[in-house]
């Protein structure tokens, strides 16, 4: 075998390989040999067939077996002789010029990883966001699990904002009906930006039985091409009104909380245990968003095509996967390629750069932190020991958990080489939520 390789650009490489004609033929010649011991040929007993009527029937399939392994592991003894490393997949295709009876050649195009040389971290900022749980907190959180348990009641009054509202409505456009624009027994929360504007104002102060007509303006941006900027007339009836009732902080609430004896400061307890361990999670994914960034930044690295094309069809099928997921069918969301090629660059950049860190500064995860991110994610659950248990049961179920302790050994590492600022962050901002 003769290899001899190029350079294209950048990081594309072509290997011209040459392997000598009865190399082949010999390869091929044992196939059908041993074709010929188990062969079911017409007029002959299983295994008596002369060889080149087996040849005739089995050849074309032997031969093209015997090419494609040829061509798989001459690549790969090439690849190894050249200490190449390849990204994504080669494309084999026959040299041009090559003499039909000469001796076999075809070239491979592929793409070589990149060399990553980390950049200087001691002038990155790394900000790291801080937040103390205090009362206030606790506070709010158990506002919001009330919030969660809300119950409405009918009321005879007119209908005012975070009531619940049935309704029935047709709506038109220049007298015509449209698709989309009725509905029966709709209910929805008045004042939550559910609906459009002008149809919630429509219906404030409006009481149960009551009808009225009201003039909506669909914005010039709606996702509904066939109303955008348009202004439709709503027949309205108001079917029912009810008013939120929040249950109160009490023994009966902390119970439905999971305290089996109603104390309600044994609920503020928990609110806060279990609030402290979210918070955290929330900064640290901060940090590690920061720390990610900052090494993106610090590290230019050529992108090899193959592997931004293989990450990007890697994001289609899971962004296919969570349509499915919702009810949704993936054909009714057109999805092209650019919709995912920046996401998939940053992807395969942080990975390149990751892979060279953790390999130069030894960063792979230890045994004794899988077992306390382990032990950490147990305690969210009634028995600890069983989960813990469970995700030993198997190697494969370790993955997720050694992915975390890696990354907490990069953010640690990082941390160590660039300037950390600490930021005290807004317990609203950090927990997406409203004030």
């Amino acid at each position: 075998m003769q290899a001899q390789l190029e350079t294209l650009s950048g990081l594309e490489r072509r290997l011209s390989i040459s392997i000598p004609r009865e190399e082949i033929t010999k390869r091929v010649d044992a196939r059908l040999k041993d074709v010929a011991k188990k062969a079911k040929i017409a007029g002959f007993r299983p295994g008596k067939a002369p060889l080149n009527i087996v040849a005739q029937q089995h050849g074309f399939r032997v031969q093209e077996e015997v090419l494609g392994e040829t061509v798989e592991r001459s690549f790969g003894k090439a690849v190894y002789e050249q200490k190449l490393q390849v990204a994504g997949y080669p494309r084999f295709e026959p040299k041009d010029g090559a003499e039909e009876d000469g001796d076999f050649q075809f070239v491979a195009t592929f793409e070589v990883y990149p060399e990553v040389k980390l950049g200087d971290l001691a002038g990155k900022e790394i900000e790291k966001p801080v937040l103390n749980v205090g009362e206030t907190e606790v506070d709010k959180t158990v506002e919001i699990l009330r919030r969660q348990r809300t119950r409405f009641e009918r009321v005879e009054r007119a209908a005012q904002d975070e009531d619940r509202v049935i309704i029935d409505f047709k709506g038109t456009i220049d007298g015509e009906v449209f698709q989309g624009g009725s509905a029966e027994n709709y209910a929805f929360l008045l004042g939550k930006g559910q609906m459009l504007a002008d149809f919630e104002t429509g219906i404030r102060g409006m009481k149960e039985g009551e009808t009225k007509n009201v003039d909506v303006k669909f914005p010039d941006d709606y996702q509904g091409k066939d109303v955008a900027g348009k202004t439709a007339v709503f027949e309205i009836t108001v079917k029912n009104v009810a008013a939120p009732q929040l249950p109160e902080i009490d023994g009966e609430f902390a119970k439905a909380l999971g305290i089996a004896d109603g104390d309600v400061s044994k609920m503020r307890a928990e609110v806060k245990k279990n609030l402290e361990r979210e918070v955290r999670l929330r900064l640290k994914a901060r940090v590690k968003e920061s720390v990610m960034s900052a090494l993106v930044d610090a590290t230019p690295v050529d992108l090899p095509r193959a592997l931004i094309g293989l990450e990007i069809g890697r994001l289609a099928e899971q962004a296919q996967a969570d349509l499915k997921a919702r009810g949704i069918d993936p054909k009714l969301v057109p999805f092209s390629p650019a919709m995912f090629e920046e996401q998939a660059k940053r992807r395969v950049h942080l990975g390149l750069v990751l892979a060279d860190l953790v390999k130069a500064n030894g960063l792979e995860a230890k045994p004794e932190q899988v077992k306390a991110i382990i032990e950490d994610l147990a305690e969210n659950y009634e028995d600890p020991a069983d989960v813990v248990a469970w995700y030993y049961e198997q190697r494969e179920r370790l993955a997720g958990p050694e992915s975390m302790a890696l990354e907490d050994n990069v953010v640690d590492f990082v941390l160590g080489q660039a300037k950390s600022v600490e930021k005290a962050v807004a317990f609203d901002e950090l927990m997406g939520q409203q004030g």
